[in-house]
């Protein structure tokens, strides 16, 4: 089977990995002490509700302990969400990511996909997506929401998001808005719908969010969900394992949310790094996309690019370096990348490999 994601370190013979967007800082200390201390009492069962890291997390964004939900990473509650919910119709907005359309599958769910234009940057038009939803007809029973979307990077201030939310809300459209690079922005308080789930009464909507890039826990496998549909989280609990977060993960989870600092650093850092990587890969001849998170999408339009497939993708490897090829997005190709932001000195070791390849024409 392809593996079908960014992180494939495992099945390649890698020095630098560019395909997965983890924080460049790594697992912060304390993070890691809490799991090695968590380690003396693997014994026991983990608890199945996740009670103190949701206190925490009920104090971290000022929500009712009730109204989260833990998962085993973030694309474990997208299938629990959609096998809750377990919507006839859904609207997919595309490119996105991989796993929406995958748990749509496993329930027998039709699916509609908004594609996103080139001519437009892949940029999304809240109102004339509206107006296309209005002139299809269809009544959309799910749409899922990646805010900034992945791969593209590029973020929809929570105004404009409102204005869907509110048109779902009339249309009962539950919507899952995933909010996973969200702490990667310069400014993520403007791109949250958090509190305007509250404030405007947004009971059908599911914001997902994820430990897995900003805190670098990947392998600990940590995400979850604020929803005020008290139904449909009895559903979810009713369906999900009891035991699908480990007491490893729930330690981890609470120590991370005390890393206020490194939070602050890394989007110091992300968004410094970002511009430097943009200007030069621009400076390089390829298509850079305007990206807002911890990731650059551009294109690579060289001639021999377009007559043979994810061949960039190949030239790194062969020297060492793993970076993500979008093509098996929808409605993409293989000339299509997403590359992380790492710190300066890996940053410039990348470059350095990627100019090395053009000079010689490898």
């Amino acid at each position: 089977m392809e593996y079908q994601h960014g992180g494939d370190i495992y099945t390649n013979s890698v020095n630098l990995d560019y395909s997965a967007n983890i924080n460049p800082y790594g697992l912060p200390k304390r993070v890691g002490e809490a799991i090695c201390h968590a380690v003396e009492d693997s014994s026991r069962y983990p608890d199945s509700q996740s009670s103190a890291l949701r206190k925490k997390l009920s104090g971290f964004h000022g929500v009712s302990e009730e109204a989260i939900v833990c998962g085993n990473g973030a694309a474990d509650l997208i299938f629990q969400v959609v096998s809750a919910v377990r919507p006839e119709e859904a609207l997919l907005i595309t490119p996105s990511f991989l796993e929406y359309e995958q748990a749509l599958h496993t329930v027998s769910c039709n699916i509609t996909y908004y594609e996103l234009k080139k001519e437009t940057g892949f940029l999304l038009n809240v109102q004339e997506l509206i107006s296309w939803m209005e002139e299809s007809r269809i009544q959309f029973g799910m749409i899922f929401l990646c805010n900034p979307n992945n791969p593209t990077g590029f973020a929809v201030l929570k105004e404009d998001m409102e204005v869907l939310l509110d048109y779902c809300k009339s249309k009962q459209i539950f919507c899952v808005m995933d909010e996973c690079f969200n702490e990667f922005l310069d400014e993520p308080q403007r791109y949250s719908v958090l509190e305007s789930m509250n404030q405007r009464e947004f009971h059908s909507v599911f914001l997902l969010k994820a430990f897995t890039k900003i805190y670098a826990m990947a392998g600990i496998r940590l995400g979850y969900g604020i929803c005020y549909d008290r139904n449909l989280l009895d559903r979810i609990h009713s369906l999900r394992q009891p035991w699908s977060v480990s007491s490893l993960a729930q330690a981890a989870g609470e120590a991370a949310l005390s890393e206020t600092e490194y939070v602050k650093n890394t989007r110091k850092l992300i968004s410094s790094e970002r511009e430097f990587l943009k200007s030069q890969l621009s400076s390089l001849g390829f298509y850079v996309y305007n990206s807002m998170a911890n990731y650059i999408f551009f294109q690579d339009t060289r001639e021999e690019a377009i007559g043979e497939d994810k061949l960039l993708y190949h030239q790194m490897l062969s020297n060492k370096v793993l970076i993500r090829s979008c093509g098996n997005y929808r409605g993409l190709d293989g000339t299509y990348y997403r590359i992380c932001v790492k710190q300066r000195k890996e940053n410039e070791e990348f470059l350095s490999i990627l100019k090395t390849i053009l000079e010689k024409g490898e």
